[in-house]
Protein backbone atom coordinates (compact mmCIF):
# COMPACT_ATOMS: atom_id res chain seq x y z
CA UNK A 1 0.00 0.00 0.00
CA UNK A 2 1.60 3.46 -1.14
CA UNK A 3 1.36 6.21 1.06
CA UNK A 4 -1.39 7.73 -1.02
CA UNK A 5 -3.25 4.77 -0.16
CA UNK A 6 -2.99 4.85 3.35
CA UNK A 7 -5.67 6.00 5.72
CA UNK A 8 -4.87 9.47 7.16
CA UNK A 9 -4.19 9.08 10.75
CA UNK A 10 -4.56 12.11 12.93
CA UNK A 11 -1.90 13.63 14.95
CA UNK A 12 -2.17 12.23 18.71
CA UNK A 13 -1.83 14.94 21.64
CA UNK A 14 1.38 14.91 22.05
CA UNK A 15 2.55 15.30 18.22
CA UNK A 16 -0.14 18.17 17.69
CA UNK A 17 1.54 19.88 20.53
CA UNK A 18 4.60 19.43 18.92
CA UNK A 19 3.93 20.52 16.03
CA UNK A 20 2.32 23.70 17.13
CA UNK A 21 5.56 24.47 19.58
CA UNK A 22 7.67 24.30 16.67
CA UNK A 23 5.54 26.43 14.69
CA UNK A 24 5.90 29.01 17.47
CA UNK A 25 9.68 28.72 17.78
CA UNK A 26 9.85 28.97 13.58
CA UNK A 27 8.08 32.41 13.55
CA UNK A 28 9.14 33.75 16.92
CA UNK A 29 12.75 32.90 16.98
CA UNK A 30 13.82 34.95 14.54
CA UNK A 31 11.82 38.14 15.41
CA UNK A 32 13.25 37.77 18.93
CA UNK A 33 16.99 37.65 17.69
CA UNK A 34 15.97 40.71 15.07
CA UNK A 35 14.79 43.02 17.95
CA UNK A 36 18.08 41.81 20.03
CA UNK A 37 20.08 42.55 16.93
CA UNK A 38 19.00 45.58 15.92
CA UNK A 39 18.52 47.29 19.50
CA UNK A 40 22.24 45.73 20.98
CA UNK A 41 23.72 45.57 17.65
CA UNK A 42 22.03 48.19 15.08
CA UNK A 43 22.45 45.21 12.30
CA UNK A 44 19.14 43.53 11.37
CA UNK A 45 19.44 39.55 11.66
CA UNK A 46 18.99 39.43 7.78
CA UNK A 47 22.04 41.91 7.41
CA UNK A 48 23.70 39.61 9.54
CA UNK A 49 23.08 36.08 8.19
CA UNK A 50 24.32 37.73 4.70
CA UNK A 51 27.50 39.04 6.34
CA UNK A 52 27.67 35.66 7.76
CA UNK A 53 27.05 33.60 4.94
CA UNK A 54 29.47 35.47 3.15
CA UNK A 55 32.53 35.35 5.72
CA UNK A 56 32.04 31.59 5.67
CA UNK A 57 33.41 31.01 2.12
CA UNK A 58 36.80 30.89 0.84
CA UNK A 59 36.90 33.87 -1.58
CA UNK A 60 34.02 36.19 0.86
CA UNK A 61 31.80 35.61 -2.34
CA UNK A 62 28.90 33.90 -3.39
CA UNK A 63 26.82 34.66 -5.99
CA UNK A 64 23.31 36.30 -5.41
CA UNK A 65 21.30 33.70 -5.94
CA UNK A 66 23.00 31.01 -3.48
CA UNK A 67 23.30 33.65 -1.30
CA UNK A 68 19.84 34.68 -1.39
CA UNK A 69 19.07 30.47 -1.30
CA UNK A 70 21.59 30.10 2.29
CA UNK A 71 19.84 32.99 3.10
CA UNK A 72 16.22 31.66 3.10
CA UNK A 73 15.20 34.51 1.17
CA UNK A 74 13.89 35.46 -2.43
CA UNK A 75 16.27 37.24 -5.04
CA UNK A 76 14.54 40.31 -4.91
CA UNK A 77 14.93 40.22 -1.34
CA UNK A 78 18.39 39.64 -1.36
CA UNK A 79 19.21 41.98 -3.49
CA UNK A 80 17.21 44.74 -1.33
CA UNK A 81 19.77 43.47 1.79
CA UNK A 82 22.79 43.77 -0.63
CA UNK A 83 21.83 46.79 -1.89
CA UNK A 84 21.50 48.13 2.26
CA UNK A 85 24.97 46.19 3.15
CA UNK A 86 26.30 47.81 -0.39
CA UNK A 87 25.86 51.49 1.00
CA UNK A 88 27.01 50.72 4.20
CA UNK A 89 30.78 49.67 2.35
CA UNK A 90 30.57 46.20 3.38
CA UNK A 91 29.28 44.44 0.73
CA UNK A 92 30.20 45.01 -3.08
CA UNK A 93 28.54 43.48 -6.14
CA UNK A 94 30.76 42.42 -8.76
CA UNK A 95 29.65 40.47 -12.21
CA UNK A 96 30.40 37.11 -12.28
CA UNK A 97 33.26 36.21 -14.52
CA UNK A 98 32.14 32.39 -14.98
CA UNK A 99 29.42 33.68 -17.34
CA UNK A 100 28.80 37.43 -17.00
CA UNK A 101 25.18 37.49 -16.65
CA UNK A 102 25.15 36.78 -12.69
CA UNK A 103 26.03 38.76 -9.89
CA UNK A 104 28.24 38.24 -7.06
CA UNK A 105 28.04 39.74 -3.39
CA UNK A 106 31.23 40.39 -2.06
CA UNK A 107 32.05 40.42 2.01
CA UNK A 108 34.42 44.03 2.05
CA UNK A 109 37.31 44.33 4.77
CA UNK A 110 34.66 46.69 6.61
CA UNK A 111 32.07 44.40 6.17
CA UNK A 112 33.78 41.52 8.21
CA UNK A 113 34.94 44.00 10.68
CA UNK A 114 30.92 45.02 11.39
CA UNK A 115 30.04 41.24 11.47
CA UNK A 116 32.72 40.79 14.08
CA UNK A 117 31.07 44.05 16.23
CA UNK A 118 28.07 42.36 15.61
CA UNK A 119 28.32 38.77 16.81
CA UNK A 120 28.29 38.64 20.87
CA UNK A 121 25.26 40.52 20.31
CA UNK A 122 23.76 37.50 18.11
CA UNK A 123 25.11 34.93 20.37
CA UNK A 124 23.97 36.88 23.65
CA UNK A 125 20.50 36.30 21.91
CA UNK A 126 21.39 33.01 20.30
CA UNK A 127 22.04 31.63 23.75
CA UNK A 128 19.52 33.35 25.85
CA UNK A 129 16.04 32.87 23.29
CA UNK A 130 17.26 29.27 22.82
CA UNK A 131 20.63 27.81 23.95
CA UNK A 132 20.06 28.44 27.55
CA UNK A 133 16.21 27.16 27.34
CA UNK A 134 17.75 23.41 25.89
CA UNK A 135 20.11 23.17 28.46
CA UNK A 136 20.03 19.34 29.35
CA UNK A 137 18.54 18.16 26.04
CA UNK A 138 19.97 15.84 23.67
CA UNK A 139 21.32 18.65 20.29
CA UNK A 140 22.97 15.95 18.80
CA UNK A 141 19.86 14.02 18.32
CA UNK A 142 17.69 16.91 18.26
CA UNK A 143 20.17 18.02 15.45
CA UNK A 144 19.62 14.55 13.46
CA UNK A 145 15.86 14.84 13.80
CA UNK A 146 15.63 18.64 12.41
CA UNK A 147 17.55 17.31 9.29
CA UNK A 148 15.78 14.09 9.04
CA UNK A 149 12.90 16.67 8.30
CA UNK A 150 14.27 18.66 5.77
CA UNK A 151 16.71 15.90 4.32
CA UNK A 152 14.80 15.03 0.66
CA UNK A 153 14.41 19.21 0.57
CA UNK A 154 18.02 20.97 -0.66
CA UNK A 155 18.32 24.80 -0.39
CA UNK A 156 17.35 25.43 -3.96
CA UNK A 157 19.52 28.56 -5.55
Amino acid sequence: MSSEEQPLRPLDPEEEAFLRALGRVILVLPRLVDADMVREAGLPLSEYTALRHLSETSEKALRMSELAAACDLSLSGMTRVVMRLEKQGWVRRVKCVEDGRGWNAVLTDAGLARLERAWPAHLASVRRHLMDRLAGEDLTELTAALRRVTADHPVRS
